[in-house]
């Protein structure tokens, strides 16, 4: 039976203007931990596919039981919701809306969050978290703009050819700490529009490619298929990885 300390979380809904996004806004869904003090200043998780790290991830529920039980430091998770019809526009190195999402995401999403709640603004301070191509988008976030992010959970990362060669131009990536799992039954995923995939490839060439440029790495392959079933069960180790006990 689940505890009900674990139910009683505060989730909250803002929108964030942009004008970079066709539609001119996103949605956000904002975690604050147990014992949340505007007074104090938190560590931040933002999650690609908002909705679905929420809803089918159970995000807030690991966060709240990691603080809880494991006595990690409280922290504050901001999920980004994505249109499904134009994921892989933002998401993809090669996606139409690729630059635009990366811009909206460090010029207008973070300021947004950083002026309303009490968040750390140092890059150690900010995690960027995705699955499959939330995943890759969390990479080249921090890519783009090392001086704002340099730590990355990256689920089954969708590490396309595209996304390699956005790897291997940075010569330098002795700052990054990317934090990398995908599962061993991900050898002939059918992507929704790129055909069928072997991300367990995928994800040993970008681990190669980014031990060749000095990153920082933890990767594993487990027992997991394409899927939320296995994300959702590797999602409190992942935030323990980077979340510091108090």
């Amino acid at each position: 039976m689940t505890d009900d300390r674990y139910l009683k979380r505060t989730i909250l809904k803002e929108t964030v203007p942009s004008r970079y996004l066709a539609e001119g806004e996103r949605q956000l869904r904002i975690f604050l931990p147990p014992g949340y003090n505007e007074l104090l200043s938190y560590p931040v998780v933002y999650c690609q596919d908002g909705e679905d790290f929420f809803n089918f991830g159970r995000v807030a529920t690991s966060a709240t039981k990691l603080i809880l039980d494991e006595g990690l430091e409280p922290f504050i998770i901001v999920g980004v919701d994505v249109d499904k019809k134009h994921r892989t526009d933002e998401y993809a190195a090669d996606g139409s809306r690729h630059g635009a999402y990366l811009r909206f995401f460090a010029e207008e999403l973070l300021p947004f969050v950083e002026e309303r709640y009490p968040v750390r603004k140092e890059p150690e301070d900010r995690l960027l978290a995705g699955d499959s191509l939330g995943g890759t988008v969390s990479l080249h976030l921090a890519l783009e703009y090392p001086q704002l992010f340099t730590r990355v959970i990256s689920m089954s990362g969708a590490f396309f050819a595209s996304s390699q060669a956005v790897i291997d131009r940075n010569y330098d990536l002795e700052w990054l700490d990317i934090y990398m799992i995908v599962g061993l039954q991900e050898t002939e995923y059918e992507t929704t529009d790129r055909g069928v995939h072997d991300f367990l490839a995928l994800n040993r060439n970008a681990k190669a490619l980014l031990e060749h440029k000095g990153a920082r790495i933890y990767y594993e392959e487990k027992d997991g298929k394409h899927q939320w079933g296995f994300w959702q069960k590797e999602i409190p180790a992942a935030l323990a990885y980077f979340i510091e006990v108090e």
